[in-house]
């Protein structure tokens, strides 16, 4: 790991350390090796102060344009941080040195399920949550699709990721892009096959494939367990199969998984609070859970500067905020 000299006293500081994110790993899949690799993780974020790291949270950095500054933002899912000591309030943004950061902001997403790792925050989205302990509750039409595919021969193969052979991760990355073209999904969904078998090469990975009776791939999904829940990643449908919705044959074999084994099932929400995709997510969950972001501008000068002040968006950082059209 790259040194680094903690500020003493009651001054705590934010470092930005060179690592891959190794300060901020632990066995959680969203803070695992493997997850790091896929996302292309370059480095962690760590704060703390003369009693020692407090926490360590993994970051993508990149430039900003051709001006010279720098951004970052955690990976994809709901990494939050590795917390190395439990305080009893996690630690405010506005109260840390960022300044040898020499970073200008950080787009930060947090744990589902845990507290903030950092004080704070914005309610982004709700996802949706199978919880064990309350009675199951799933759509009454969604149920009796589920059974109908099953009697029409649909049926899925629950997978531990590391088992996988090509052609389960190849035929997975067929419906899944297949699914992502359907829905003029932003470049950043598309995935090349070694993703998946980066991502499932981590020990407590699932592939969920439903089967056609012809036995093609009808629809899959990723499920993998980080942070004392189950997490419902990424899946898809094929389009031929859409008609039947066998990703619902899917969805309750996960929700079976998490009840084997006793832990909440994140299903996750829509692209937008209230639109489609997070309704039927709705059909199969019984409780929801906040999803916590935290937008932190480290150099208010250089972030004014970058036009990052706007007040029409709610998009973070504002100076990146796509173009319309």
């Amino acid at each position: 790991m790259a040194e680094r000299a903690l500020i003493t006293g009651d001054h705590r500081v934010a470092q930005l350390v060179d690592d891959a994110g190794r300060a901020a790993e632990t066995d959680d899949f969203f803070r695992s090796r493997a997850f790091y690799e896929a996302e292309g993780v370059s480095h962690s974020l760590i704060v703390g102060g003369d009693s020692g790291d407090e926490l360590a949270l993994p970051l993508l950095v990149h430039g900003i344009g051709d001006s010279g500054q720098l951004d970052a933002i955690t990976p994809y899912g709901y990494p939050g941080a590795a917390i190395r000591v439990d305080r009893s309030s996690p630690p405010d943004p506005g109260a840390l040195d960022w300044s040898a950061t020499g970073l200008v902001s950080i787009f930060v997403r947090d744990r589902i399920g845990h507290a903030p790792c950092f004080a704070g925050g914005t309610r982004r989205s709700a996802v949706q949550v199978h919880d064990p302990s309350r009675k199951r509750q799933i759509r009454t039409r969604f149920a009796e699709q589920i059974r109908q595919n099953e009697r029409l021969g649909y049926h899925v193969e629950a997978l531990p990721g590391p088992s996988t052979t090509v052609e389960h991760r190849l035929s997975f990355h067929s419906v899944y892009t297949e699914t992502m073209r359907g829905v003029e999904a932003a470049e950043r969904y598309f995935f090349e096959p070694d993703y998946f078998k980066a991502i499932l090469e981590y020990e407590r990975s699932w592939l969920f494939l439903a089967r056609s009776p012809e036995r093609a791939t009808a629809a899959g999904a990723i499920v993998v367990r980080s942070d004392d829940m189950l997490h419902y990643y990424l899946g898809g449908t094929a389009e031929v199969h859409r008609p039947r919705s066998p990703f619902k044959n899917v969805i309750a074999a996960t929700i079976e998984l998490a009840d084997e084994f006793g832990v909440r099932l994140n299903l996750g929400g829509g692209v937008k609070p209230g639109d489609g995709l997070e309704d039927f997510k709705r059909g199969f969950s019984n409780a929801e859970l906040p999803f916590i972001t935290h937008e932190i501008v480290c150099d208010p000068e250089a972030y004014a500067s970058l036009g990052g002040n706007r007040r029409d968006t709610r998009f973070f950082p504002a100076y990146r905020e796509p173009e319309a059209g």
